[in-house]
């Protein structure tokens, strides 16, 4: 750690960061890993919101349409040319396959263009270093709860680049179960922000939904008897012909949804020694879980650390973050880097 603080004292460091692993083409250029410079996304949200999710197929198609043009904006709002960086950054997994390819096409062809150096970034690792972006004082070891649409783990974070996944889902991630649930009670996609919304309007205790607890694996998660509760409810109703209250249901799978989050994270914390606690990922910007998640923290005496909604979302400056820190690390990849959609936290390809 102290040869990266001598390293950020000695010369700036400007990357060209690239992220297409799912619906968003963005880009985005960073100055030390914690400075943004600008931060454009391209977002098709409208577009799968006819689907009632995002196909693969057409993301692809869209980021090819889009990616010269979110890395222009970013060059421009940064004030800075392709000659000004000193490497360039790319999400190549995990993600949608054709999309992530996207991504890593257009950051090999500029990195073989003007000879500079390519950082692959792992997309989760991405989530997490946006903590960084706006938390200054933040530095490793801490806790981190990644909840985005694909994936929930508990991971220590050792250092910078250097993970311990204590936790995971065995089963839906809570991005997975928030968007089924969304579509059962007929809100469409995307379920997140929109159960959001709606459960502000409902009491969060007019239900009670089961909270899976995993023997023997007390950091994991399971959301699948969750959402299967949620559909035998919402059957139940319409076979008695009662009257459904969106509003409840969805405040009530909020609720259980976060306290499982809430607990597991405030215990692992407590139980690995350690003082700091941040969340990452889509679901980060739920702002139930938010509050809940500051509330406990407070209550256990653990700083909380969380990034702004627009960096909870899949974007480039998150990538660009975390391939600084991988960039004075001294990881490079060859123009042989392909897109690995299972990629692995931790893992090195």
């Amino acid at each position: 750690m102290e040869e990266i603080k001598n390293t950020e004292e000695k010369k700036d460091v400007l990357i060209l960061a690239i992220e297409s692993s799912c619906d968003e083409t963005a880009a985005s250029v960073v100055k030390n890993g914690r400075e943004v410079l600008s931060n454009i996304i391209s977002s098709q949200i409208e577009l799968h919101k006819l689907y009632g999710g995002v196909v693969p197929e057409i993301a692809s198609r869209k980021h090819i349409e889009k990616i010269n043009q979110v890395i222009e904006e970013a060059l421009k709002e940064a004030d800075v040319t392709l000659d000004d960086l000193d490497a360039v950054g790319v999400t190549y997994g995990p993600g949608l396959v054709g999309a992530l390819l996207v991504g890593v096409a257009e950051a090999k062809a500029i990195s073989y263009a003007r000879k500079l150096p390519l950082v692959g970034v792992h997309h989760i690792e991405g989530h997490i270093s946006a903590n960084y972006i706006e938390n200054k004082d933040l530095e490793p070891p801490f806790v981190c709860l990644v909840v985005s649409g694909g994936h929930t783990h508990l991971v220590v974070v050792n250092d910078y680049g250097k993970y311990e996944i204590i936790g995971r889902t065995r089963d839906d991630a809570a991005g997975e179960a928030f968007d089924k649930v969304a579509r059962a009670i007929g809100l469409g996609y995307p379920g997140g922000p929109k159960i959001d919304r709606l459960s502000r309007e409902g009491d969060p205790e007019a239900i009670h939904f089961p909270k899976a607890r995993i023997e023997g694996s007390p950091y994991d998660f399971s959301f699948s008897g969750l959402k299967s509760a949620v559909l035998n409810y919402l059957n139940g109703c319409r076979m008695k012909g009662e009257e459904v209250c969106r509003a409840d249901v969805a405040a009530s799978f909020q609720k259980a949804v976060t306290d499982v989050l809430v607990e597991h994270a405030i215990k692992a914390v407590k139980e690995y020694g350690y003082d700091k606690l941040a969340i990452a990922g889509g679901v980060a910007s739920n702002s139930t879980l938010r509050t809940a998640m500051e509330r406990a923290c407070r209550n256990n005496k653990i700083k909380f650390y969380h990034p702004s909604p627009i960096l909870c979302t899949d974007n480039a400056a998150m990538i660009g973050a975390a391939a600084y820190y991988e960039y004075i690390r001294g990881t490079r990849h060859g123009l042989d880097l392909n897109a690995v959609p299972n990629l692995k936290l931790g893992e090195r390809i």
